[in-house]
């Protein structure tokens, strides 16, 4: 039986797939399987699938069924004692699987451990973002504000957690990992690697321009994390759903069209559920964003995102260089 089972939902994906897998197949933890799991592309996915020659991988295709309903395929067929995910566009370091090994060996109590994540462009170049979080233990209520996972590629659990919580809710077509890291985090302590172990391709996609969806399926899994809560946590309730809708603000700004005129309507939607939430750092950087998309136009706030980025990137190779505190958020 193989320690840990890397389970890679695919649709689509030919594109990155081969270096999402190769990124597995470097780690210098060597005791795995992996499990792709095409879900019904219509790209060439299956053809290269088929020649796959390395026996730790499987490779399977059902119908479309969404990401959750193909990652509990994989959970059905997988043989090892840990569980990682990893999306089909996404990278892991060679020590990722090493480092989330060895600290659920050596913390028994932990459920699901996770690690930092690191941004790139679709080409693969870093952006100089980091993703990180230093929350551990019992994390709850940090995680029901924000999902301090990041991505569904940087936690690893424990096979039994399945057991005890179920499998994914193949009804959430989006986030269906933070609903799954809630039902988790309700019964396991978190455990945390403060490296930046996982690569997440960002770019703007079809999927956050149907906002609506996106917004049902916030309020789906923020609906269920609070459906047995005490109402001492009512603050906490409305702040939460405050945030989510400042996270759809932002998904419309990263669309192509560079919705403002819906950002903000989501952004009157989060300060009606929480007041405070006007006085917070998201709500000021996000308003900057959609002031610079309105007077400046779609093509413009491109521009400036490009020389940002381009700065930001800089600054981290520096910082890399002078071994200064990654910048983070």
């Amino acid at each position: 039986m193989p320690k840990v089972s890397v389970i890679i939902p695919a649709y689509n994906s030919i594109t990155y797939l081969p270096a999402t897998l190769d990124s597995v197949l470097e780690q210098t933890f060597t005791d795995f399987e992996v499990l792709i799991i095409d879900d019904g592309s219509s790209d060439n996915t299956s053809a290269w699938g088929s020649q796959i020659q390395d026996r730790r991988v499987q490779f399977m295709t059902q119908a479309n069924q969404g990401t959750c309903a193909a990652r509990n395929t994989g959970i059905a067929l997988a043989q090892g004692e840990y569980i990682a995910f990893l999306d089909a566009d996404d990278l892991w370091h060679p020590t990722k699987l090493a480092k989330q090994v060895r600290y659920l060996d050596e913390h028994p109590e932990v459920g699901l451990v996770y690690t930092w994540t690191a941004l790139i462009d679709p080409e693969g170049r870093p952006t100089g973002r980091i993703f990180a979080s230093r929350d551990r233990g019992d994390v709850w209520q940090q995680l029901v504000q924000r999902n301090i996972t990041e991505s569904g590629s940087s936690f690893m659990m424990r096979r039994c957690c399945f057991e005890t919580v179920g499998v994914f809710d193949t009804t959430l077509s989006h986030v269906g990992d933070w609903d799954m890291c809630l039902r988790i985090a309700a019964r396991y302590n978190f455990g945390a690697i403060e490296e930046p172990l996982v690569y997440y391709r960002q770019y703007s996609n079809s999927m956050s321009k149907n906002w609506q969806r996106v917004e049902k399926c916030f309020y789906t899994v923020l609906d269920k994390a609070f459906q047995s809560k005490l109402p001492e946590l009512q603050d906490l309730k409305d702040r939460c759903y405050g945030l989510v809708n400042l996270t759809l603000a932002w998904k419309c700004l990263q669309t192509q069209t560079k919705d403002y005129k819906q950002a903000i309507q989501f952004r009157t939607t989060a300060i009606a559920y929480s007041p405070q939430l006007r006085y917070s750092k998201e709500y000021v950087r996000l308003s900057v964003a959609i002031a610079i998309v309105r007077w400046c136009g779609a093509d413009g706030y491109n521009r400036l995102l490009a020389i940002f980025h381009a700065l930001r990137r800089r600054i981290s190779n520096l910082r890399n260089r002078l071994s200064l505190p990654l910048s983070t958020g």
